[in-house]
């Protein structure tokens, strides 16, 4: 009958069927009902229950029977299926005539645990001597009904021979004469006529009366306009078969206020705005059957107030052992979880699992979890993303406190040697071994030191530059310098050797060279570096779960590797050097500690390649500025601390006859 195209005359003053599954299904939806049984009788229509199923399927809901019923041979059948039913939800799509016949079949009250909707009132006559076989838990929608005022008087006073003359109208005025109808409907009058089952006087809102109020009244005004602009003359009444549309028109348009204050109209759809209460059935204790409004469905109003539902004002089976009872297959899967479908069942028999790593649900049911953004991590029950914890190392922590106490313990070391080294510059054993190398070497070593507490901290543009810059510079520097020492010595030696062409080659400017080239070398990488690819600041989100590491992006690995293998060609060669000029004839001879110092310096970095690749984090960069302080310190403690040991404990030592001894 919705079809405008099939019925373009049609006008409803009760909701659309459709309205009443959509309520249903808010129903189901309001206290999470997803397995769902239905009744219906043979001679409805199918399109509202198959509607009604598509969108409780839609709203993860499962249909797991839909039986027919009217012929008895059908009763034992739907007994046997709600009596084994899992569902505790069964619908009773159907109108009173046909539920009071299922009743008389069916014992609903050997039947437990069961939640029963219909969409018709339950309130049967007081009258009734057969007990209602009706239990609490039961939810009726019925259109909304209303006290008018008058019209009690109205049925009291009517003239009855104004009425049709049909069945229905003779019962229900002799209906009127039963004693206990209220008093204000009575009317006295003698008839031998048998009481209907369903009777009005037992209606609180006399039936479908304000439907049909409205109805009339809608009729009144459409034809009060047309007769008002001159459309309903009396030739016109006569073509009674050109009345509907014609007065469609009018009906359309109506707009009037009934004797309750509401505006009624027709919607696009020929519908009133009206839509339906829900009724709670109370058993009481006397066995007879009392309806109260628990809530109602209006689509019609305003978002929020469509739907309303007083959980406390229903009475449920005192059966369940929880209220409001569930009807689930399977138990709601929590935030943190997923629903994992189970083969062969219906959508809504579910198993729940957690959600996998890195990803959260927020909302009970979710069919999937959702992925947290790069900068976030689920939390410990996986319902909501948090920010990750930022990872770096700083100065504040008890690594980055003791490591930069350790740089600057060493700073001061190399500060307090080059001082006795300028005190006492024209002792022998400082001037031996070239004395202006051994000022670059400490003051290279002396930088060096600081370039560790660089690489504490958050990592920054700059910071990431300098960090390798500086550390390559002033490591090339100074193994320069002890590569340039090295030599020294060797040449030193050979040079006393009658005859040799090394003479021409002892002085300071050799030693500068080596340095400056060496150096030089190192520095043109650098630029390099900075000016293809230099390193930046980058935050590394997959290397470590639920942390955002902090880290220097070497930007380009080639040139990070070519100014780390440039060091390690100058240490190597260092120590080969120092190594093939370990046993020379001298009482002080620096090749000795040269060697044990480039020693240290190559187990501590060939150690640092494997540990730094196996690190990640803040963990990595302690391993970086280990390497720096280590190396650094022995440099320094193999080749000066022997020296200021000497010059400030053994003096007598301090003396040209004690170095040239054999």
């Amino acid at each position: 009958m919705s079809d405008t195209v099939k019925f373009p005359y049609f006008y409803r003053t009760v909701p659309s069927e459709l309205h009443l599954c959509a309520g249903i299904v808010r129903l189901l939806k309001h206290f999470s009902w997803t397995w769902v049984g239905i009744l219906i009788p043979d001679d409805s229509s199918l399109t509202a229950v198959q509607i009604m199923r598509e969108e409780i399927e839609r709203n993860g809901g499962c249909i797991t029977f839909i039986e027919t019923f009217s012929a008895l041979d059908k009763i034992p059948k739907i007994n046997k299926t709600i009596h084994m039913s899992l569902p505790n939800v069964i619908i009773i799509y159907s109108n009173a005539e046909n539920i009071w016949n299922l009743l008389t079949q069916i014992n609903f009250l050997e039947i437990p645990s069961k939640i029963w909707i219909t969409k018709t009132d339950l309130n049967f006559p007081s009258t009734h001597t057969m007990e209602p076989n009706v239990k609490n838990s039961t939810l009726s929608f019925t259109i909304v009904k209303k006290k008018i005022p008058s019209f009690p008087k109205f049925v009291q006073e009517v003239n009855f021979t104004l009425l049709p003359s049909d069945y229905f109208t003779q019962v229900w005025w002799n209906g009127l004469c039963d004693s206990q109808c209220p008093k204000s409907i009575k009317r006295a009058c003698n008839t031998s006529h048998t009481l209907p089952l369903y009777k009005h006087c037992d209606n609180k809102y006399f039936g479908d009366s304000y439907s049909v109020y409205n109805a009339v009244y809608a009729l009144a005004h459409a034809l009060h306009d047309m007769l008002r602009t001159g459309s309903g003359s009396e030739e016109f009444w006569r073509l009674s078969d050109y009345l509907p549309w014609k007065l469609h028109r009018y009906l359309k348009n109506v707009h009037f206020k009934n004797i309750l204050d509401e505006e009624i109209f027709f919607d696009e759809n020929g519908d009133l705005n009206i839509g339906y209460n829900i009724i709670s059935v109370v058993r009481l204790a006397n066995k007879r059957i009392k309806s109260e409004i628990v809530g109602s469905y209006n689509p019609y109003a305003p978002p929020g107030q469509d739907f309303i539902i007083n959980e406390k004002a229903i009475v449920w089976e005192s059966t369940f052992t929880q209220i409001p009872p569930q009807a689930k297959c399977s138990q709601s899967c929590l935030p943190g979880f997923r629903k994992l479908m189970r083969e062969g069942e219906p959508v809504c028999c579910y198993d729940c699992i957690p959600c996998p790593e890195g990803e959260v649900s927020n909302q009970t049911d979710m069919d999937i979890c959702t992925k947290c953004p790069e900068d976030k991590w689920p939390n410990q029950r996986s319902d909501a993303c948090v920010q990750k914890l930022k990872n770096f190392l700083s100065f504040e922590e008890s690594l980055g406190i003791a490591l930069t106490l350790i740089g600057i313990f060493f700073f001061l070391v190399t500060v307090v040697v080059l001082g006795i080294f300028i005190i006492y510059r024209n002792t022998p054993i400082v001037r031996a071994n070239n004395r202006e190398l051994s000022y670059i070497l400490l003051i290279s070593l002396m930088f060096c030191f600081p370039c560790s507490l660089i690489f504490i901290g958050r990592p920054e543009e700059v910071t990431c530059i300098l960090r390798q810059t500086a550390f390559g510079i002033t490591f090339s520097i100074s193994l320069s310098t002890v590569l340039a020492k090295t030599i020294t010595v060797v040449i030193a030696f050979q040079a006393t050797k009658p005859g040799s062409k090394l003479r021409n080659w002892m002085g300071s400017r050799v030693s500068y060279s080596i340095v400056l080239s060496c150096s030089f070398l190192q520095i043109l990488f650098c630029l390099v570096w900075l000016c293809t690819a230099p390193p930046f600041p980058y935050l590394n989100i997959q290397s470590e779960t639920g942390t955002i590491l902090i880290e220097c992006n070497e930007g380009s690995i080639v040139a990070f590797y070519c100014v780390l293998g440039y060091l390690g060609f100058l240490a190597g060669l260092s120590f080969i050097v120092a190594f093939l000029a370990r046993n020379l004839p001298d009482s002080f001879n620096e090749a000795k500690y040269i060697t044990f110092s480039m020693l240290v310096f190559c187990s501590v970095w060939i150690s640092f390649i494997p540990t730094y690749l196996s690190t990640r984090g803040k963990y990595m960069v302690a391993v970086v500025i280990f390497a720096i302080l280590a190396s650094n310190a022995g440099l320094l403690g193999c080749i000066f601390i022997p020296k200021c040991y000497i010059i400030l404990l053994r003096p007598d030592r301090n003396n040209r006859k004690y170095l040239t001894k054999n």
